[in-house]
């Protein structure tokens, strides 16, 4: 119908009906027989993804060895020894194992969930997601989503059935079976009046699913025909059995015209923005629920911008804000001062937001809330009022850089990640930090340096500044896991910083799957280990950093 509207419309003047409908026809016929040869390649290399099928089961009766969000409901993103099968000396001798790749994607972005002798993972942009074999990359089943997938994944047994939860660019939140990959239901995850991404992973959580939204607005404000903004940050809980909501909370109320207008003309909407791209924390025993939020998109400025958000776990109600920078309005017309970049006197326009959950850690006298922000701070509250205990920072801080996607947390020590670029001058810093979590002093540190020798020069665009560790951390015994922007992994000793191991991932791959591989940035949450191996996504093109399409399996070598 789409076909025969547009030519109706283009030839109406000088061809027949009889005409219309014959071309009309003919490039439907067309348009179905590309798709078919599309979703044939498609086919083709899924199924050269699949193992032999005798080798398709599932055990989820085996150890739950890792997911991005704790049993508890914390975030610490750490496993000890017998949680990951690895130790420290084995993190000092890994090699490749295997190497599986994804056609037409570019951004490989989630955390997988490893029980046993599966890897269960998202190639977000192919929306689907895979349960592999530990031991060789093949696929037991294939979750065909049929759109754009965005977070990692959660776990959880519901009345004896292994559940996969996670989100999709839509604001769909998909419940599969873990066994073999078939749904059990389908719903949205979306707040009432209100349109947003779900960025973050899903927590379950007993009966509930915590889901945050990543509304703002941050990309329509750079249309400068657009009424910037109207939509915002939220969290809604849904039923973990069926899907309904159970309550919902927004981070301000719905946008109105405030009687601003653009330099264009164009008039404006507020307030928006205080996007929720992070991961929720569970407090079991206070009852709560920690999210960190983004800067808003539009005037006026609200409190809950570049905050942590303690909410009531059973109602959702706000029990308490603690905002680390007022008035950050930014939004993607203040890129090149486009109209709906509008800065008052207050205003700080700096994009500034946490990129990652809090996490409760323990410390010897009290229970600390912690979380890195994209300032390069590092904040330690007391999770009970939300009042500052300690502040630490790092560099300069940009829109991509400071502490972009989260910290880690070993035994000791919080472990920071610093992805200001390099080459610029300042108080450009970055690396890797460590503080211990009970006062905030300085520990050990990496200030990572380029290197652009031999053929990496080539491979990677603007390679003398994009080397910064954006992805979130991982720890592992006593050692420490990171990535860079460069496609570099290193491990370093969680207590001394010593460097234990590094590989270059921005290279050509052989994979069990046949599809070409290739290596790029490590980003987001591409950093995971469980059942004793180490995986990486290398790979993530998004705002200027180098695409690759390939999932690496480290073991330790015998």
């Amino acid at each position: 119908m789409f076909f025969y509207s547009r030519l109706q419309a283009n030839f109406r003047s000088y061809l027949s009906l009889a005409a219309i409908l014959s071309v009309g026809l003919t490039v439907v016929q067309l348009g179905l027989a590309q798709e078919q040869t599309a979703d044939e390649g498609k086919h083709d290399w899924v199924a050269s993804t699949m193992c032999a099928a005798d080798n398709r089961a599932v055990d989820l009766g085996q150890l739950l060895s890792f997911s991005f969000t704790a049993a508890d409901g914390n975030n610490p993103r750490h496993l000890d020894a017998t949680q990951a099968g690895l130790t420290t000396a084995d993190l000092s001798k890994l090699e490749l194992a295997w190497a599986v790749a994804f056609p037409e994607t570019s951004s490989l972005r989630a955390a997988p969930v490893i029980i046993g002798s599966t890897i269960f993972y998202s190639a977000t942009d192919s929306g689907r997601v895979f349960a592999l074999d530990i031991d060789t990359g093949c696929a037991k089943w294939v979750y065909d989503a049929d759109t754009r997938l965005r977070s990692s994944m959660a776990y959880e047994v519901i009345d004896d059935l292994g559940m996969l939860v996670f989100g999709d660019q839509s604001g769909m939140i998909h419940a599969i079976n873990a066994e073999n990959g078939e749904v059990n239901w389908v719903k949205s995850g979306q707040a009432s009046n209100n349109q947003a991404m779900i960025s973050g992973t899903p927590v379950i959580y007993e009966d509930k699913i915590i889901v945050p939204l990543s509304g703002s607005g941050v990309i329509t404000g750079g249309n400068p025909s657009f009424e910037c903004c109207e939509n915002h940050g939220a969290v809604t809980a849904l039923n973990v059995r069926t899907g309904e909501k159970l309550w919902e909370y927004h981070t301000m109320p719905a946008a109105e015209y405030t009687g601003m207008v653009s330099s264009t003309g164009v008039k404006q909407r507020g307030p928006s923005g205080a996007p929720i791209w992070t991961t929720p924390t569970i407090d079991s025993e206070r009852g709560q629920v920690y999210v960190t939020t983004g800067e808003n998109t539009s005037h006026p400025t609200t409190s809950t911008s570049d905050a942590v958000i303690a909410l009531n776990l059973e109602t959702g109600e706000e029990n308490w804000v603690f905002q680390a920078l007022e008035n950050d309005m930014w939004n993607f017309a203040c890129n090149a001062g486009g109209p709906n970049c509008i800065v008052l006197a207050d205003t700080n326009s700096v994009d500034f937001d946490f990129g990652g959950p809090a996490i409760l850690v323990e410390t010897a006298d009290r229970e600390l809330l912690i979380a890195g922000q994209k300032s390069g701070d590092l904040w330690a509250l007391d999770p009970a009022t939300g009042a500052l205990v300690w502040n630490q920072r790092v560099g300069e801080g940009t829109a991509l850089g400071g502490n972009h996607w989260g910290i880690a947390i070993g035994s000791e020590r919080a472990f920071m990640t610093i992805n200001d670029p390099g080459n610029r001058g300042g108080n450009s810093r970055p690396g890797i930090y460590t503080y211990f979590v009970g006062t905030g002093e300085p520990s050990w540190s990496f200030e990572v340096q380029p290197d652009c020798g031999g053929e990496r020069s080539a491979r990677l665009r603007r390679c003398e500044s994009l080397y910064g560790f954006s992805a979130t951390p991982l720890s592992v015994d006593g050692a420490v896991i990171t990535g860079g922007l460069d496609g570099r992994l290193f491990i370093f000793n969680s207590d001394s910083g010593e460097l234990l191991f590094q590989y270059d991932t921005v290279t050509d791959f052989e994979t069990v799957n046949g599809v070409e591989g290739y290596g790029g940035s490590i980003d987001s949450h591409s950093i995971a280990a469980g059942s004793g191996m180490v995986f990486v996504g290398s790979g993530y093109g998004s705002f200027g950093q180098v695409s690759g399409n390939v999932l690496l399996a480290f073991k330790p070598s015998e």
